[in-house]
Order: C-alpha cells, then structure tokens, then sequence
C-alpha cells in the first residue's frame, strides 16, 4: 500500500524538513558568530529557530554534526561564487586572479556572519579539520586554473599542491586577522596585495629551478 505524502499550504513533507533544516543552520550560524561556539547547544539553537527539539534531531545527530553542515553550506556557498567568478571571466591569468580575490572579499563582506565563521572555525578540533578540508579543496580548483592557464609554465606536481596549499592557507589566515581588525589595511589595499601575491608566485618552476617533467 503507498502511503501519499501528506502536503501543507501546498508544501510536501520534504519541503518542510529543507526549511526546518535550512532554519537550524541560520540560526547556528547567528550563534556561532554572535556569541561563540560554546553558546550553541541544541536547546538555543532550536529557540533562535523558532523549532520544537524533536525537529532538530531529524536533520542532525549532534551539536558537532551541525556546527559541521554550517561550515559546509558556507563554504558550498563560496566555492560556487568562486566558481561562477571563474566561468564569467575571460581566459586571462590577471583577470581571473583578481575576479576570485573580489568575488571572495564580496562574499564574506555580504553577510558579517561568513567573515566572523572565519574565525570560529578554528574554535574545535573537527572544525579545524573541516577548514583543512576546505583550503585543500580551494587550493585544487586554483591549482588547476594554474594549469589551465600557463600549460607547459605551470608549475610541476607536487609543487602546484604545494603553492595551491600555500597561497590559499595564507589568504584564509589574511582575511581572519582582517576581519579581527587585527590588519590595519583597507579593504583595497588587502585585496591589491592578495592579487599581487597570486600573481608573482605564477613562475615557482624558474624559482625552484627545476625543469617541468617531459
């Protein structure tokens, strides 16, 4: 016997539980960057959304596990700006440096919260582990564009990891002391700098004097 989903103002059973989820993570992310980690627990988080307790165990098993999916979606959220940043430019190595450093700073800058997530993700040590993952992830996209780029001037493998790695570790470690006001730049001088840097360490083949692979 198949059993009809039973609708709601005209939303299915899985509509539903999207938002509800959706709601959770909006409100773990106001914590998370208002008032610390510690302060999100399940019973405040659920309060700030609105929601019963029994909803939140129907997306996440744990406070871990969703402090992990905020960290997650914000990140989906900037790899896809990144993404379309890079679709939307031309083939032009200076062009496309400098349309991913602003599409970035212009991401964070969209909602204080993302800049503040930052910092907080260096709060546990499964966050750490998750920004880990997500440099290592940035740092493949560049290293590709690297290669897409400069062909046979690319640098060789392992050096493109190396420089992706290096690059993106260093501009995440930039922003966080940025939005900590811990960086007394403007805004454009960060992002000059950022696009500067990008830019002159292209040639890390010459640099390290070695012969690119045959």
């Amino acid at each position: 016997m198949t059993t009809t989903p039973r609708y709601y103002r005209g939303e299915s059973p899985e509509q539903r539980r999207a938002q509800r989820r959706a709601a959770l993570l909006d409100a773990a992310l106001d914590l998370l960057t208002a008032e610390g980690w510690e302060r999100v627990t399940v019973r405040s988080v659920c309060a700030r959304a609105r929601l019963n307790d029994r909803y939140f165990h129907e997306s996440f098993r744990d406070r871990d596990e969703l402090l992990l999916a905020v960290l997650d979606d914000v990140t989906a959220q900037c790899t896809q700006v990144v993404v379309d940043a890079l679709d939307g430019t031309p083939q032009d190595l200076r062009l496309r440096v400098r349309a991913v450093v602003e599409a970035g700073m212009a991401f964070l800058e969209g909602d204080p919260r993302r800049g503040r997530l930052l910092v907080e993700s260096q709060a546990t040590e499964a966050l750490r582990d998750r920004r880990a993952a997500t440099i290592r992830m940035l740092a493949t996209i560049a290293a590709d564009q690297t290669r897409e780029l400069l062909g046979e001037k690319a640098p060789p493998e392992p050096d493109a990891e190396l420089l992706g790695l290096t690059l993106v570790g260093g501009a995440f470690e930039l922003f966080t002391m940025w939005i900590r006001d811990d960086l007394p730049v403007t805004r454009d001088h960060l992002a000059d700098f950022l696009v500067a840097l990008l830019l002159t360490n292209t040639d890390l083949a010459a640099a390290l004097d070695r012969e690119a692979p045959r």
